[in-house]
């Protein structure tokens, strides 16, 4: 895909859930304003540059907190195999104690 196309995909995203809303973006400029059309279009390419560097924060946003979710399920399965361990132990142990013991002479 090009940048174009991800451009105007990224543009059409944001802008129509906000318009069904009748809601704002912030930072997004009102382009039809503007009347000539190499205004209309540097106000259309700020647009752009704003979504995709808000794209780029929330993507940055959601590596950090993916990869602190990984951390955290790899400390749990670390923890899970350990009382897996104790477990298989405790379960030995109790095994052990439940056999009759040796007839005494």
């Amino acid at each position: 895909m090009t940048w174009t196309v991800r451009s105007a995909i990224a543009v059409l995203a944001l802008a129509a859930p906000a318009a069904a809303a009748a809601q704002d973006i912030r930072g997004l400029e009102v382009c039809t304003a503007e009347k000539t059309m190499e205004r209309r279009t540097s106000c259309l390419q700020s647009n752009v540059e704003f979504l995709q560097q808000a794209l780029a924060k929330q993507t940055r946003d959601s590596k950090v907190r993916l990869d602190a979710a990984e951390r955290e399920s790899a400390a749990q399965k670390q923890e899970i195999a350990a009382l897996k361990a104790d477990l298989a132990t405790l379960r030995k142990m109790l095994a052990d104690m439940a056999k009759p013991a040796p007839p005494k002479k």
